[in-house]
This record gives C-alpha cells, sequence and structure tokens, in this order.
C-alpha cells in the first residue's frame, strides 16, 4: 500500500506572530521570529501513527518530497513502513510546488494523500486532484493552518495517525466533506468571507476528524448579547481585572454593548474600562500579562460547528499564554444558536502536557446568557 505525505512548510508560520494566515506572508512571519509549525506537527503525526499502528509496516510504502515538503520531518528510528522520494522542491516553496507535489505522487500510485497544511494548502491540492481527474481522491489533512475551517481535517496530529490507522486496516468508509474557501486579505482585515470551494473526501469518523466550520447567525440573539455583555460588564470588567478577549463576532458584539472596539479575528487586551491592546500577538500578549499585577482572565466562544475553544484561529493563545492565564481562569461564552452546533469544547493546544491539564478538567463553565452559565465536557484528541 503506498502512502503520499506532502507538507506545505510554511503553513501556520503567520499565527502566534498576529497575521491570521501565511499565504504570501511566510518570509514576513520568519523576520517577526515565527517557527515552524506545519514540518513538525507532521513529525508528531508519523511519530503517533508508529505507536498507534502496530502491524503490517511491511506491506507500507510512504511516497513523499525530497526536503522540506516532505523527507525532512520523517523521525528517524520509528517504524512507519518503507520511504519512495518521487519529488524534490527547493527552500522557498509556493502553491505551484503543492500542485505539482500532487501530481507527482499520484502518478506513483499512492491509495491515499497526508497532508500538512491549513484551508489554502487544501484548496491546492483539491483543484490539482481535479486537474488530474481524481476529484473523490481520499485525503486526510493534518491540521497546521491558522484557521482551518474544512472538513477534511484530523482534529490534531494524533488524531490524523488514528484516522489513517484505521483506513489502512478497513474499520473507516470515506465520505464527502466540504472544503471551503475563505479570502484571507479580507480575514487579515477582520471580514469573514467565505464559499463553498468544492467538495473533499475523507475517512469518515465523527470522533477524528473536525467537521467544516458553521457561520451561526446572530441577528436574532441581539438581547441574549446584550445580557452576556451585562453579565461581563458587573462581573468581569471590574477594579483592575485584566481580560484578554478571544476571537469571533460573539465576542465583538459583547465587546461593543461593553464600550470596547474589538477585533473580530484577533486577541483584544482591556482593564476596567480601558482598551489596553488590540489585535494582540504572543509577545505582545505576554507582555501585557507580565505587566500585570491583578487577576487576569480570557473570555472565549467556541467555533460554531466544529466546537474548537482553542486551536483554530487564536494560535496567538500559546501554551506560553494559556499557562500564564491559568486554566481555571478561561470562560467559554456561547450564544444558544452556537449551542445547538457545540457539543462539547474541542481542545487543540499543541502541548502534550497542557492537553492533558484541560482534559483532567473534564468540563468546563461557558456563560450563554445573564448570570446563567452551563457545563461542557471538555474533548481533547
Amino acid at each position: 500500500m503506498k502512502l503520499g505525505l506532502l507538507v506545505n512548510p510554511d503553513a501556520g508560520l503567520g499565527g502566534r506572530v498576529g497575521l491570521k494566515g501565511s499565504d504570501g506572508k511566510a518570509d514576513e512571519a520568519r523576520s517577526m521570529g515565527a517557527e515552524d509549525r506545519s514540518g513538525p506537527r507532521t513529525t508528531l503525526m508519523l511519530e503517533n501513527f508508529s505507536r498507534i499502528h502496530r502491524s503490517g509496516f511491511d506491506q507500507i510504502s510512504w511516497v513523499t518530497s525530497e526536503g522540506r515538503m516532505g523527507t525532512e520531518w520523517i523521525p528517524d528510528g520509528i517504524e512507519i513502513g518503507g520511504l519512495m522520494v518521487v519529488h524534490e522542491s527547493g527552500k522557498r516553496t509556493s502553491a505551484e510546488d503543492t500542485r505539482s507535489a500532487v501530481k507527482t505522487l499520484l502518478d506513483s500510485g499512492i491509495e491515499i494523500l497526508v497532508y500538512s497544511g491549513g484551508d489554502g494548502t487544501t484548496r491546492d491540492i483539491i483543484a490539482e486532484l481535479g486537474e488530474c481527474g481524481h476529484s473523490s481522491f481520499p485525503v486526510i489533512g493534518i491540521p497546521s493552518g491558522v484557521k482551518m475551517h474544512s472538513g477534511c481535517f484530523a482534529s490534531s496530529p494524533k488524531a490524523a495517525a488514528e484516522v489513517l490507522s484505521a483506513w489502512i486496516s478497513g474499520d473507516l468508509l470515506v465520505s464527502s466533506t466540504e472544503v471551503l474557501d475563505l479570502d484571507e486579505e479580507l480575514y487579515r482585515k477582520g471580514e469573514w468571507v467565505v464559499r463553498l470551494y468544492a467538495e473533499a473526501f475523507s475517512p469518515n469518523s465523527p470522533r477524528w476528524m473536525q467537521g467544516s466550520k458553521e457561520l451561526i447567525p446572530t441577528d436574532s440573539e441581539d438581547e441574549i448579547l446584550a445580557g452576556l455583555a451585562d453579565h461581563i460588564k458587573e462581573t468581569m470588567i471590574a477594579n483592575d481585572r485584566l481580560l484578554l478577549w478571544g476571537s469571533g463576532g460573539t465576542l465583538r458584539a459583547i465587546g461593543e454593548e461593553s464600550g470596547f472596539d474589538l477585533t473580530t479575528l484577533g486577541i483584544d487586551a482591556t482593564i476596567g474600562d480601558s482598551q489596553v491592546g488590540t489585535d494582540l500577538n504572543e509577545d505582545e500578549i505576554l507582555s501585557i500579562l507580565d505587566a500585570h499585577n491583578g487577576v487576569s482572565s480570557l473570555l472565549l466562544s467556541p467555533m460554531g460547528g466544529q466546537g474548537f475553544l482553542i486551536g483554530r484561529g487564536n494560535l496567538q493563545l500559546s501554551p506560553a499564554v494559556l499557562r500564564k492565564v491559568g486554566i481555571d481562569n478561561i470562560l467559554g461564552v456561547v450564544t444558544p444558536a452556537k449551542l445547538l452546533s457545540v457539543r462539547a469544547l474541542r481542545i487543540e493546544t499543541g502541548d502534550v502536557d497542557l492537553d492533558s491539564e484541560f482534559s483532567s478538567k473534564r468540563y468546563l463553565k461557558v456563560l450563554q446568557g445573564y448570570r446563567t452559565t452551563r457545563i461542557l465536557p471538555v474533548s481533547v484528541d
């Protein structure tokens, strides 16, 4: 069995430094100190695959690209099967390199493509599959971008390994899912403009695959949002409490009700009635936290449809930031409409130990209305 492996080495670079995407921004992100995300997460997936898939490695051959789009991220000393190199790229890569690699991998006879990237990488891959007459070819995405709204991504690198192993063993069937096309230039300006780009085909696993993001309408929830804002003003916007506001339309609307001008897609900070940070990156958040002597809290709204509280679209909230705030000082904020599509709060911090700390909590509190909270289970894959 031949398994394709493809890495977009630039995916996810813009996350912690607050660029909200990496399309055309890789050099800028690296100049700001961004570190590789996509490659190391590929390594993590392969390490987990080595532990999870315990037999039949002699029947598996990985087909990939030489260098940063493949072989550089394959760890030494673990059993994952054989290796075939059929493509090569330079240190700087582009969408054309991705598409060229997909065609070469298909020509080599792979049966499934495992790739590491974000929604932009997905669009390039799906477009090339269509050009090659393989629109229904199965793919598994290792989530490594800043935002992953498409449904063909596993929920984490470990989950990708689980899905792949189950598919090889014949325990999962392939079904269609949505590939969403997000305008990244508008996204950086705070506008969420998305359309259905295409269908992708992936192993069907509600547990391990993330599903696609849903846009939840809030036009009819003005009273709910006003009540949420009143609760937060009365209980949290007081004295010297530092509030970090996560991304999303729900929190932006609540912020406006509270007198703040928050970004839809960034991380903002307030102390009392003053806004002390707007569209912050990881270093800026840590600096504000270090300078603050009082209580700190983090407000987050889960992603509609997927349920991610941490790990999608808010990479500025790094493990260092989350540890500085403290798990017990994180409050989810969710409207009744969004609750219809969110059954659990999914967490993927990128740090195994921190994920385990969240998992040990089992439940987190979410605010759903004025002085009304509920408990939702925590899901860490």
